[in-house]
């Protein structure tokens, strides 16, 4: 109670001292901001004064100087900053000279056994929950994440949007470092192989790096697989590489050697003689001729046209001396998934890998290669994401003629697009094959079997490497989406359809073809009036 007294009381005291130290202030702030003398007081000039020009100028020059003497200041504490940050940055490198080999992790010694022991166990752990050394159940196709394919000079990549393409240089600088550094450490570990002491060895360079493939799983790390040309053509040397969110570590170094690995290519085919026949040339240029370790099975179903290319057939074997051939006939209703299944049952030789593909699809040697080396029996099996070709009446159409086949193979947004949603050609031992359990016979017709397939392998313990090649294109055809077709197949087919013409901008340029032309007609118009 007397505290509260006592409160009341001293209350208005403390507003009066409140009041006279504000009176106060106000006092000595109109005294500093009162102006000087007539010698140093920097006055306006009246408007009607012989000096008006001249009494500008000279507030102009006072202000500009006031401007030019805080520029000065910040260039000055820009410059402490900036030497601020490089001796923070010679600080974090003296930190990181303790670490001189990224691959092996060398930890700073400084540290306590049991720290090192426990980041190591901890990064040893990312990898081992990343899909390095076995696969990851999954429960969609939608759960699998692709990779992107790279090379000295350009990446190729799924995700473009409307302004990236499916094939450019690595603009982004944090991209192309990450990209020279993975190399420059294959690189290196190539050269100083484990255990090989002062044995004579050849001295590999990022010129023997053929292509490499990588993905981030953002809860893990980046994984890399790098492939370089081996001792002779048909050996190679990979190196897998892992980035857990740290140092990038060193996973396996392979000796591959795939002088003897034989790929049987399984066609299904019903008709369509004209495409076999542009098939086969690219099948001799390229199989036969440049690679001619494989094998061709063609599963034919009906009679049309099937003397027309058993004749295709023979005449490539003669004219090549190819001999590795298999053709099959089946008198029923064309099925690829049928087809493709048979074809690899009826193999008897040693496990191959079977590569299903279609009439309508153009392969280079390289993808071969691609195909063998992503592909690895109880381990792996390779879907790779080829290049769907626009059609080229609509690409070509202002030109004068359309260009030879292999000149129209370019990886350009306005040239074609990844067909990340198709999985029909797919790469795997027959042996991975049979143990998944093959195709679902019960889908008769166009679609849905090859994207059965694929889940099994997703939910297997089969690593699938996803990535779009450069080695390999689907050529452009008209698609007819038969009435016979399931609801879901017919939508699957016309989307595919859909897609398979041309570019947004292409698409959109037939849209508005009238609209451009009347345009153009008034343009036309109004410069003959001017």
């Amino acid at each position: 109670m007397m505290l509260r007294r006592g409160f009341i009381i001293f209350l208005p005291r403390l507003v009066g001292l409140l009041v006279v130290a504000c009176c106060s202030v106000s006092i000595v702030y109109m005294l500093a901001c009162t102006p000087r003398g007539d010698n140093e007081q920097l006055a306006l000039p009246r408007v009607h004064s012989p000096t008006v020009k001249e009494g500008y100028e000279a507030i102009l020059q006072e202000r500009e100087e006031q401007h030019r003497n805080y520029i000065v200041s910040l260039k000055k504490q820009i410059a402490q900053l900036k030497a601020e940050l490089q001796g923070r940055s010679e600080q974090l490198k003296n930190v990181q000279d303790q670490f001189p080999d990224p691959l092996d992790v060398r930890l700073d010694p400084g540290n306590s056994e049991k720290a090192q022991a426990n980041l190591l166990a901890f990064l040893r752990s990312q990898i081992d929950r990343a899909e390095v050394h076995s696969g990851v159940k999954l429960s969609t196709e939608y759960a699998a994440v692709p990779f992107e394919s790279f090379t000295l000079q350009k990446v190729y990549q799924l995700e473009t949007g409307l302004t990236r393409h499916p094939e450019e240089k690595p603009v982004r600088k944090d991209k192309r470092d990450e990209l020279v550094e993975v190399i420059e450490l294959a690189v290196g570990s190539l050269n100083n192989p484990e255990g090989d002491g002062n044995a004579k060895r050849r001295v590999y360079t990022a010129s023997d790096f053929i292509e490499g493939i990588y993905r981030t799983e953002k809860d893990k790390g980046t994984l890399y697989e790098l492939t370089f040309k081996g001792d002779t053509k048909h050996q190679f040397k990979k190196i897998v590489l892992f980035r857990p969110f740290g140092p990038v570590m060193k996973v396996k170094n392979e000796n591959l050697n795939m002088a003897d690995t034989l790929i049987n290519v399984i066609v299904p085919l019903a008709k369509r003689a004209s495409k076999f026949r542009q098939f086969m040339q690219n099948f001799r240029e390229m199989g036969i001729q440049q690679d001619g370790r494989i094998h061709l099975t063609v599963v034919y179903f009906g009679k049309e046209q099937m003397n027309e290319v058993k004749s295709i057939l023979e005449n490539t074997s003669k004219s090549a001396n190819f001999k590795n051939f298999t053709f099959i006939q089946l008198n029923e209703e064309f099925s690829r998934g049928k087809g493709l299944d048979i074809g690899a049952r009826v193999w008897k030789g040693s496990n191959v890998v079977l590569f299903f593909c279609d009439v309508d699809i153009y392969f280079t040697a390289e993808f071969l290669n691609s195909c063998r080396l992503n592909t690895q029996p109880g381990k792996k099996v390779f879907y790779p994401v080829l290049f769907s070709q626009y059609n080229p009446s609509i690409i070509y159409g202002h030109q004068d003629s359309i260009p030879s086949l292999e000149q129209q193979l370019i990886i350009k947004k306005e040239t074609g697009f990844w067909r990340d949603f198709g999985f029909g050609m797919t790469c795997q031992y027959r042996s991975d094959f049979i143990n998944i359990g093959g195709f679902d016979l019960d889908i008769k017709g166009w679609g849905g079997e090859d994207v059965h397939l694929y889940r099994k392998y997703l939910h297997s313990n089969l690593i699938v490497i996803r990535t779009p090649v450069r080695g390999l294109f689907h050529l452009w055809h008209e698609k007819r989406c038969v009435d016979e077709l399931a609801p879901e197949q017919y939508k699957m087919c016309m989307q595919s359809k859909a897609m398979n013409e041309a570019s947004h901008g292409q698409l959109g340029m037939l849209v508005f073809r009238q609209e451009i032309e009347t345009h153009l007609h008034r343009q036309k118009l109004s410069s003959k009036k001017t």
